[in-house]
């Protein structure tokens, strides 16, 4: 099979079960081997060592994850790598194992594909340096696909334990910022991991720190997800964690996407805390800790975050889509002499300078929980952290199909069109700094927004976003776009046009 389909930008993903139709297995047993052969090349090529290397393998809780760690880690074992199954465990904790003082793995590999389905799976590659770039992979899957080995004599296969130890740092990361050893006590906190990998932060986080958890669900890890799509883009899993926090009567509500590189959470009045609302949060803790300081998020946050983030004394840097793309440009800019302590998209990955550049949910959750406790003490409340954000009346968003193979042209060619096609319409302006597609503000006559036309990274399909301050304003925007938009019978464009109407 072609290797290269396998990859997914930086990670690679593919079909680990049948169930869904039309989609068959690709993440066989010989490809889930030769990609074990091609990170340990990749792995000995890297770091210039031929023997002695330590690989540390993790996975989540999805149904083919033991299956598919059996293959990979006997793979690497048979390149002559001394390979340790950590068993369950989440993505951040997996590059953790390569810098913890006591462990220092030379390499580490995630098994999970984040929140797909249940049919799919993949793996995530890491080294000290973080994780692995799209050139990376590319290599690594070259190497799959050729016949090298290493010629090394066969390694050893063992089983260990980390999350104990991540977890552990966590905590002691709220207690040192607090100065206390129980400093969640009196707090009731419920946590939804979807049946994810995060179950953990509840015993190993929690309740070591005193918080009450009762009213806390789906803790047990069950690759099928037969509550809800981990996730915490997702309305279900959303409204799910905000019933346990009213049920519950908690102070703070968590939900962890699958491997728990994302998180999102519930503030104790009922309101959701994730996507521009969690930058913001985020952002209103950092500059308090590092004024001046630039946050760099993805292209579709909203022109109130912006403000937020100004008058809060920083520098908003709006770039592209993909969590890799935030995090280098974030690592760009300090490397420029430039202070970025936060590169975070609204999809809720969300990485600190001060934590390795790593998109770690349970990390931005405990920067959460050192607030909460601390605010206890002072006489403030999260909430009241975001108070000054000003939030869209409406924001939709539509996914247009583009009907070609050769779709990357064709989607450019909507987006340079649109772009010149704005600069002649009254009441709209390019927005200034933009690093993806086309952004496009409109006056209040106009429908009081913008809206961003971008091409998807992977699949062929425009994402276009709309937003805007006044109710029906949404609606003015799509109906002045229609018009444009229905010159290109290539692109998929119905459900805006019914929208429009």
């Amino acid at each position: 099979m072609d290797y290269s389909k396998l990859q997914n930008g930086s990670d690679i993903r593919g079909v680990a079960l049948e169930g869904i139709e039309g989609q068959h297995i690709n993440l066989t047993e010989s490809a889930c081997k030769d990609i074990g052969r091609g990170f340990s090349l990749w792995l000995i090529k890297k770091t210039g060592k031929s023997s002695g290397l330590r690989v540390a393998v993790g996975r989540d809780s999805r149904l083919s994850g033991e299956t598919l760690c059996t293959w990979i880690c006997n793979a690497m074992v048979q390149q002559g790598l001394e390979v340790t199954d950590f068993g369950m465990a989440s993505t951040p904790a997996m590059f953790m194992s390569t810098v913890t003082e006591g462990y220092e793995f030379d390499g580490s590999v995630m098994i999970t594909a984040s929140h797909l389905p249940f049919n799919r799976n993949g793996f995530k590659f890491f080294t000290a340096e973080g994780g692995l770039e799209k050139g990376d992979i590319k290599q690594i899957l070259e190497y799959a696909a050729g016949d090298c080995t290493t010629n090394l004599a066969a390694g050893t296969l063992i089983s260990g334990s980390f999350m104990d130890t991540y977890a552990n740092i966590l905590a002691n990361k709220i207690r040192s910022a607090t100065g206390e050893e129980k400093p969640l006590e009196g707090f009731r906190i419920v946590v939804d991991a979807g049946n994810g990998a995060g179950g953990f932060y509840v015993d190993k986080v929690l309740k070591p720190l005193g918080a009450n958890t009762e009213g806390s669900r789906y803790l047990d890890p069950d690759g099928s997800f037969p509550n809800h799509i981990p996730n915490p883009e997702d309305k279900t899993a959303m409204a799910a964690i905000t019933e346990s926090v009213k049920l519950a009567n908690a102070d703070l509500g968590i939900i962890f996407d699958t491997d728990v590189d994302r998180a999102g959470a519930v503030l104790s009045d009922g309101s959701e805390l994730n996507r521009n609302r969690i930058i913001a949060m985020l952002s209103a803790i950092l500059l308090r800790e590092y004024p001046g300081t630039t946050i760099v998020t993805d292209s579709i946050t909203s022109t109130g975050l912006a403000k937020f983030i100004e008058e809060k004394g920083g520098i908003h840097h709006r770039f592209k889509r993909g969590y890799r793309n935030v995090i280098n440009e974030s690592i760009r800019l300090n490397s420029l002499g430039q202070d970025s302590q936060l590169a975070i998209e609204t999809s809720g990955h969300g990485a600190l300078k001060e934590n390795y550049f790593l998109d770690d949910g349970a990390y931005l959750v405990t920067k959460l929980l050192i607030e909460l406790a601390r605010g206890k003490k002072e006489g403030y409340t999260l909430e009241s952290l975001i108070s000054s954000l000003e939030e869209p009346a409406e924001s939709v968003e539509f996914r247009m199909n583009i009907l070609l193979d050769d779709f990357k042209e064709y989607g450019q060619k909507v987006i340079d069109e649109l772009t010149a096609y704005a600069q002649s319409q009254a009441g709209w302006s390019l927005a200034p700094s933009n690093y993806e597609g086309v952004r496009v503000n409109l006056d209040a006559e106009h429908g009081d927004g913008w809206f961003l036309l971008r091409l998807s990274l992977h699949d062929p399909l425009l994402p276009l976003n709309i937003e805007s301050n006044s109710v029906g304003g949404a609606k003015k925007i799509a109906s002045e776009l229609a018009g444009f938009i229905a010159n290109y019978d290539k692109l998929d464009a119905q459900k805006l046009m019914d929208f429009a109407k």
